[in-house]
């Protein structure tokens, strides 16, 4: 039998009681049947809670239009913003070779588009893309969303243009909305393959759809192996009803109660590098989740032991608003030992023989405890090993807990109404039909 996720609260003694938190966590297991009987604010967004059982009827599909992919081009250019690029970004950078390039086995690429606006990197994007032959799939519930509709339509003009309109149809996969939206439309119109966006999950919440399957399993990894990982995760907490072991519960409620004791930023680190986008799939959902209403933790995060060397002062020394959160995984592949130097000039012989992993793991632990002295809480989630099956556990984890975290705040963790504030004020400046009004107002202020 597999290993799962587990918590350790060892780094938070010191600021909460253990008995605390198990009060609060058996408090808040109503919080938890509310989210999985559908009675809370955002009910109509939580078709991901079932995604780990309901997916599994789609993946071979996903699998066979992921392979044509693969066999018709060699770089896919996977269109998106937020949730709609984020989580498969988290997995597949988490899983690849972290010098793709150099390797002398050339594997399937996969770039990013559509989550920027900045000239330079579509420039610089359509430059490579001269020399390669490429797909896209372009994840959007609208198909208007500025970001990916602005890289999709030049991508789909510089391939039309390369290679004519029915082989680009070929080469063209289309995430969207069942039945309505541009791109909805625009699909139909051109033949595209297509997948749908489940109307009941949220864009944060859609790593469990074709949304982030398909570019998965197109970079190669196995979604198959990802989403038993998830559905691993739900026995162990979207179906666990015991506040002593339900580690979503206890994470969700330790995290609250730090904020009531003035930590107001949560700091969630890795000693990996692979797991740099994970925390960035992270920060949204958390970010997007509780954000509102003049609530919520702030989610920041940082990548050890480089960081140390930067922001680590900071969180050793600086205002005391901050708690960590350690993604500690347990095992590498790797075995690199570091050799013996007879003449030692850079006195490094008495870590001769060790395996580097184990150095790693003693910066970890060695900085666990030093930010504790500090007056910095840690909670530490154990990974067993850096793979697809651990990364669906993970990313089920922090789903089921960021709900329950928002019930605890007292908001709606499922919708995103500040989103829209900058959108306003963009089209606005660029007269966008509808917003002239507006513009002129917005301009005689920046006068």
């Amino acid at each position: 039998m597999k290993e799962t996720i587990s918590i350790s609260l060892k780094g938070i003694e010191n600021f909460l009681s253990l008995e605390e938190i198990a009060a609060h966590s058996k408090a808040s297991v109503r919080l938890l049947e509310q989210l999985v009987a559908g009675t809370g604010p955002g009910s109509d967004f939580l078709g991901w809670l079932r995604l780990p059982e309901t997916i599994t009827g789609q993946l071979g599909r996903i699998e066979k239009v992921a392979k044509h992919l693969r066999s018709v081009s060699d770089t896919t250019v996977v269109v998106g913003i937020g949730g709609s690029y984020l989580g498969a970004r988290a997995v597949t950078e988490a899983l690849s070779h972290s010098f793709p390039a150099l390797q002398k086995e050339k594997k399937h690429k996969i770039i990013y588009a559509g989550h920027n606006i900045c000239e330079e990197y579509m420039g610089e994007l359509l430059e490579v893309l001269e020399k390669c032959n490429y797909s896209v799939v372009v994840i959007s519930k609208s198909g208007t969303t500025t970001e990916p509709a602005i890289a999709f339509r030049l991508l789909k003009n510089h391939m039309e243009s390369r290679c004519g309109k029915s082989v680009a149809a070929d080469r063209i996969v289309a995430i969207t909305d069942a039945s309505k939206g541009a791109l909805r439309s625009l699909a139909d119109l051109n033949g595209y393959e297509t997948f749908e966006i489940p109307d009941d999950v949220g864009g944060r919440f859609s790593v469990l759809t074709p949304v982030g399957l398909l570019p998965i399993a197109v970079a190669g990894f196995d979604i198959k192996e990802f989403t038993e990982g998830a559905k691993s995760a739900a026995s162990i907490t979207r179906d666990n009803k015991d506040p002593q072991t339900n580690p979503a519960l206890i994470y969700a409620v330790t995290r609250n109660l730090l904020l009531q004791a003035g930590k107001n930023i949560e700091v969630l680190v890795n000693f990996n590098p692979k797991l740099h986008y994970m925390a960035e799939w992270w920060k949204q959902l958390y970010g997007e989740s509780e954000g509102k209403e003049g609530k919520g933790i702030f989610p920041a995060s940082v990548d050890f032991t480089t960081d140390l060397h930067s922001l680590g002062q900071y969180i050793q020394e600086g205002q005391r608003i901050l708690f960590e959160t350690v993604l500690s995984v347990k095992s590498t592949p790797e075995k690199i030992k570091i050799p013996f130097e007879k003449d030692d000039q850079d006195q490094l012989n008495y870590l001769a023989g060790k395996q580097l992993g184990e150095i790693n793991k003693s910066a970890e632990t060695g900085t666990i405890l030093a930010h504790n002295e500090g007056g910095v809480p840690v909670i530490s989630i154990n990974i067993p090993a850096l793979n697809a099956f651990y990364l669906g556990q993970l990313m089920y984890f922090f789903e089921v807990a960021c709900g329950i975290s928002g019930y605890l705040l007292d908001v709606n963790p499922f919708d995103q109404p500040g989103v829209e504030a900058y959108k306003k004020n963009m089209f606005a400046l660029l007269n966008k039909p509808g917003y002239e009004e507006a513009g002129k107002k917005l301009k005689e202020k920046l006068k």
